[in-house]
């Protein structure tokens, strides 16, 4: 049986980094399309599979906001072709988006000259809602392009038919991850961050980690959070879910939120397909 030909369907909001997610994608050796406009999603794919073009991104966005209400049965029509498709969505919070405009002396897409970079926002977040919930969320808010760029490589690779256990650390003085499907808040814990020998240090550091370990809570904490996973994640891969992210959360998310989720990783990576990323501390 031929390899079915693999298409990533790009989409996210204005200033959330689909150039560069469509420039990695180009280096990939993926033939790119921006802004194609969604009836022609099966017809533009089936040329490229008969031109001899195996892997095809394509970026569908509010540009074609008209066009957008039709694009699940133009996904669907693609299925039947027998195509592997992954729908990436890439977000920002407002704040990272006003800034990257900002710098960059653009307008908005959806700028008619009387809206607000705010309002043009809102007003795309609600038109991509729907494919906000067809497919794998990241959120680049504040993310270096390099980073951008290794994770779309890590999306990629990943193997699609099985389920992705995402591990994400943060800081709740940075806002909770807008991609995130759990969120689990470790400020309960005791903070290495009151230690001054280990306040320089991360949670992937030995004695943060020998730290945390003598806390009589952190082993329990770890427990309920892996039981709480492993009883629910079967029921997300009934649902075929490709990709679920845990955001685990401390006050500056270098501590207790990072040693959570290499814990976290370290477990699961015995028996499922995990990524981590450490949101303070990669670029962001």
């Amino acid at each position: 049986m031929p390899t079915p030909q693999q298409v990533v369907l790009l989409s996210g909001l204005s200033g959330a980094g689909k150039s560069v997610a469509l420039r990695a994608l180009e280096d990939l050796g993926y033939y790119c399309l921006d802004n194609l406009p969604a009836p022609l999603l099966p017809q533009a794919v089936s040329m490229l599979d008969l031109d001899g073009y195996p892997r095809v991104a394509i970026a569908v966005d509010a540009r074609s906001a008209h066009n957008l209400t039709s694009l699940p049965e133009h996904l669907d029509a693609l299925l039947q072709l027998n195509v592997d498709v992954r729908v990436l969505f890439l977000e920002a919070n407002d704040e990272t988006i006003i800034k990257r405009y900002s710098e960059s002396r653009r307008s908005h897409p959806l700028s008619n000259g009387q809206l607000t970079v705010s309002e043009c926002i809102g007003m795309e977040r609600e038109v991509l809602g729907d494919i906000r919930e067809m497919g794998h969320c990241i959120d680049t808010s504040g993310m270096a392009a390099s980073k951008l760029r290794q994770w779309i490589r890590d999306f990629i690779v990943s193997d699609k038919a099985k389920l992705t256990l995402i591990f994400e650390s943060f800081g709740f003085k940075h806002g909770i991850p807008l991609d995130a499907d759990f969120v689990f808040d470790a400020r309960c814990l005791p903070n290495p961050y009151y230690d001054p020998d280990l306040r320089p240090l991360t949670g992937m550091d030995q004695p943060v980690a020998d730290f945390l370990m003598r806390q009589p809570t952190v082993g329990p904490y770890l427990t309920h959070i892996l039981g709480f996973l492993e009883r629910w994640l079967p029921e997300f891969e009934r649902d075929q879910r490709s990709y679920v992210t845990v955001a685990i959360g401390c006050t500056g998310g270098q501590h207790r939120s990072v040693y959570l989720a290499e814990e976290l990783k370290r477990h699961f990576a015995r028996s499922r397909q995990v990524m981590i990323r450490h949101r303070e501390q990669d670029g962001y």
